[in-house]
């Protein structure tokens, strides 16, 4: 199949969104999902992202058309520019001279140890444009203040976000942007929604304040703190949202439920990861989908009845509450290479994030030119799920 079925596939929904989960460092992979889409007719009218996704969302939401491409890859390039020079383009690798020899080898043993000390690096130092450690620590301030909260100051990120982020744009609502936070208080998951609220810095900030890490954010007399601690996956927010004309969905997850029992500490930790993060999206989509096509199916069934019945109160409720459009889901999940390990999603270099912004450039290639690679999921009404069950690239 060409890449004109894809086309013809995404012409067919009145609605094209865009789910963005948090993972650190492993964003850049959804920033190159997004650069593979962006010159196809999958141009998203709604986007939704958690923590990392939140930034890419608001990158991409809070700037024009021709605007969106360079601005991710200013941002990457910033986040990344802490063990290296820029390059000219994302095609170049150029680490720090003293490292390549390590992050070119396709040795797992140096590539590994290449990673752990950049994760190390910016554990110690802090990413710039990102967050830098606090100084003094925060077991130093005094109880109770902002101060005390986390361990790294989040200034360079809203820095950040006020030069790269036309926040007027964002909010004269041409893209609808929503973002996942937790509100520190309650404990409940709340989006913040341009068709809904003024979005501003602080609302994609409140959307990555991962504790212990980043401090919480304050808007409006609340606290809020990184939407991945409730639901790392933003998904269920679009659904529950029930537009009423057909949509897709690209959804871009950056933690794989789905591995091999670890063999030491290391494994266990980035499995414990994996399985945290990934907030059993699988699981979700499908309970979700089988959900609608309940509904459906009740519809279809009130669509039966005599029609002396059908100005019966319970019936006018169930017609209201099972009204669905149908819904196509793409998912895309980053599958990690052999020496990624538990520090993969607060490992910055710059050889690691052009590498996952490649893969995500494939990976999405590989969906839009073999369409036949996307697995039907077998549910043909109400909502339907495809998965790349197949790639090209090694992992």
């Amino acid at each position: 199949m060409a890449k004109k079925s894809m086309t013809d596939f995404m012409k067919r929904h009145h609605h094209h969104a865009l789910v963005l989960q948090g993972g650190g460092a492993l964003g850049a992979y959804q920033a190159g999902v997004y650069e593979e889409l962006f010159n196809t007719q999958f141009q998203p009218d709604w986007i939704v992202g958690v923590s990392i996704g939140a930034i890419n969302a608001a990158l991409i939401a809070g700037n024009l058309h021709d605007n969106r491409i360079p601005r991710l890859t200013e941002f990457w390039h910033l986040v990344s520019s802490g063990m290296g020079p820029m390059p000219d383009h994302l095609a170049d690798q150029v680490p720090n001279p003293f490292f390549a020899p390590f992050a070119d080898s396709a040795l797992k043993t140096p590539r590994i140890a290449f990673n752990q000390f950049s994760a190390l690096w910016s554990a110690m130092l802090g990413i710039p444009g990102f967050y830098r450690p606090r100084v003094p620590p925060a077991v130093l301030q005094p109880e109770g203040s902002p101060e005390a909260l986390s361990i790294y100051d989040t200034a360079p990120l809203k820095a950040t976000l006020e030069k790269l982020i036309d926040f007027d744009l964002i909010n004269a609502r041409r893209v609808r942007l929503s973002v996942g936070t937790v509100n520190v208080r309650t404990g409940n998951s709340e989006y913040f929604d341009n068709f809904q609220h003024r979005i501003g810095p602080e609302h994609i900030m409140a959307s990555c304040a991962l504790p212990p890490a980043f401090p919480p954010v304050r808007i409006g007399g609340e606290s809020y703190w990184d939407g991945g601690i409730v639901s790392n996956t933003p998904l269920q927010y679009v659904l529950d949202a029930g537009l009423p004309e057909k949509m897709c969905v690209f959804q871009v997850d950056l933690f794989s439920a789905r591995g091999e029992l670890p063999a030491n500490l290391a494994g266990v930790q980035q499995r414990h990861k994996d399985i945290l993060y990934s907030s059993r999206t699988r699981y979700n989509s499908n309970m979700v989908a089988e959900i609608v096509n309940t509904k459906k199916a009740i519809r279809g069934l009130l669509d039966k009845l005599p029609a002396d019945l059908m100005d019966d109160a319970e019936v006018l409720h169930l017609q209201k509450v099972t009204r669905v459009a149908p819904i196509d889901i793409v998912h895309l999940i980053y599958r990690q290479a052999a020496y990624e390990l538990e520090s993969k999603d607060y490992e910055f270099s710059r050889a690691s994030v052009l590498e996952h912004w490649r893969c995500g450039r494939q990976d999405a290639h590989d969906t839009l030119v073999h369409p036949e690679w996307l697995k039907s999921s077998g549910l043909n009404d109400g909502v339907t799920q495809f998965d790349l069950t197949r790639h090209t690239r090694a992992v």
